[in-house]
């Protein structure tokens, strides 16, 4: 499990580290990691170029530790310093002392060089180290921060990011400006909430977590399940199981109008780990045709037969009926598509049965009444949001995919998927995984956040780099399934 904690459950484990160690102990813990991170970057650090470009705060003073522990193993190191005269005073000394140069931002230190001069310097660098602004900044960058952002993303060479890129939140993976994109981070003691939610986890390139021996608690603030995590949720049959101990999966979905999401959710419930499908809906003979397996009824869903958990609304159109029918059966539901839209949220809140509510971006600014960039650019505030609203679990798909459940607590994201799953029929895949994961007996959040996994390790699967259909994704489950039980 990769877990992530808050800058202020960091701060105090920091404090509480840095009483029992030596003064300065903890910084030069960090410095080390940094500099070998950008050791191994560089590949040959005697004879390269690097720029540091430090900030005030101790993100700064790790950088110009870092740049010294480089200088003295024949790295041409350039200190920019945006605040010279709050730069972290053992730093300078240190990277002083092995030789590198300091110049403030403005210009050559004591000089005149000039902006335009030090923007070269930026540019020429084979490797720029941000510590510009530390995990406590909030909205984007200040304006005299700003050329060199914008100097380093025209570098020719790798920008790596202290602790976290300086302009996007860690809190909240928040960018309300101007920030630093980096090729690497290199983050210290855990991860940060914003270095695994977009938009921030974008800016943050590949992360790299050095231990400095923080002791944090038992919960975190936001987690990411691994492959072993997810090998032991996956439903596997015993050797007395039969298709109903295995679990049965209702399907409520499709129209004359999109006879196709009903085809695509029953195929994601297939291959979710339930003994049987039950489909209802006028789009029968299409889910017959292509999985005569499933058992189809046309009488309704409380004429269906027993099942274990429903999946209502895609491909609904206006079939309010069915969706307040499913609602009201007193087992586990997923609501996706038209059933969000038609799903009421007092009724929904009355349920004592989970329910599992899987909006994109734009259903879910629909639901919460504000724009859909709103939620992109907020989207842990807006799954917390509407898990509290509407006493469910959320599960909140797009470039980064949240699962949050009406209780708080942690956060699970997902760390899987591609941008080819951006197509079509995706999330019908998607809900009939999931749903069928909820009838094999997984909690919502685990239903959720499990099938969230294997449906993106299926994507990248089907994908392999090029253009998929919905359909694929469905095939590529059955190997994902493998993929992660090894």
């Amino acid at each position: 499990m990769r877990s992530a904690y808050s800058v202020e459950t960091v701060r105090t484990a920091e404090r509480e580290l840095m009483a029992r160690l030596p003064e300065g102990a903890l910084m030069q813990r960090a410095a080390a990691g940094l500099a070998a991170a950008c050791a191994d970057l560089l590949g040959r650090v005697y004879g390269s170029r690097v720029v540091l470009l430090v900030g005030s705060g101790d993100n700064g003073g790790d950088a110009l530790y870092a740049g010294a522990r480089l200088a003295r193993r024949g790295a041409g190191v350039t200190a920019v310093l945006l605040a010279p005269e709050r730069a972290h005073a053992g730093g300078l000394a240190a990277l002083r002392r092995a030789g590198g140069r300091v110049v403030s931002a403005g210009g050559a230190e004591g000089a005149g060089a000039g902006a335009q001069g030090v923007e070269g310097l930026v540019e020429r660098a084979d490797l720029v180290v941000d510590g510009i602004v530390g995990i406590g900044g909030k909205g984007g960058l200040r304006p005299d921060a700003v050329p060199l952002a914008a100097a380093a993303e025209r570098s020719r060479g790798a920008v790596v990011a202290v602790d976290l890129p300086s302009g996007v939140d860690a809190d909240t993976g928040e960018v309300r400006g101007v920030a630093v994109r980096a090729d690497l981070t290199v983050t210290f003691g855990t991860h940060k909430p914003g270095l695994l939610i977009d938009p921030a986890r974008e800016y943050a390139g590949s992360v790299r977590l050095v231990d400095i021996g923080l002791e944090l608690p038992a919960e975190p603030e936001l987690e990411a399940l691994q492959h072993a995590d997810v090998a032991r949720l996956l439903p596997v049959p015993r050797a007395e199981s039969d298709k109903y101990r295995r679990g049965v999966v209702g399907i409520a979905a499709g129209s004359a109008r999109y006879p196709g999401a009903a085809v695509l959710a029953v195929a994601g419930a297939l291959r979710g780990g339930a003994g049987a499908v039950r489909y209802v809906g006028p789009a029968g003979d299409a889910v017959l045709t292509r999985f005569p397996e499933t058992l189809v009824s046309d009488q309704g869903p409380k004429h269906a037969g027993r099942v274990q958990a429903w999946v209502v609304g895609p491909g609904a159109g206006d079939d309010a009926a069915t969706v307040g029918e499913v609602l009201a059966a007193d087992v586990p539901v997923l609501v996706d598509a038209d059933g969000l839209r038609l799903a009421e949220a007092g009724v929904v809140r009355a349920r004592r049965a989970p329910t599992l509510m899987t909006p994109h971006a734009g259903e879910a600014a629909a639901l919460l009444g504000v724009d859909r960039e709103e939620v992109e650019g907020g989207r842990l505030a807006a799954v917390r949001e509407l898990a509290g609203r509407y006493g469910a679990t959320v599960l909140l798909k797009g470039s980064t995919t949240l699962v949050a459940s009406s209780e708080g607590g942690v956060v699970r994201v997902n760390p899987t998927g591609t941008s080819w799953l951006a197509t079509a029929g995706s999330g019908d895949v998607l809900s009939g995984l999931a749903g069928s994961l909820l009838a094999a007996g997984l909690s919502a959040v685990d239903a959720g956040s499990v099938g969230a996994y294997v449906h993106g390790l299926a994507g990248r699967l089907a994908a392999d780099g090029a253009p998929v259909g919905a359909h694929d994704v469905a095939e590529a489950v059955p190997g994902a399934w493998r993929n992660v039980l090894g």
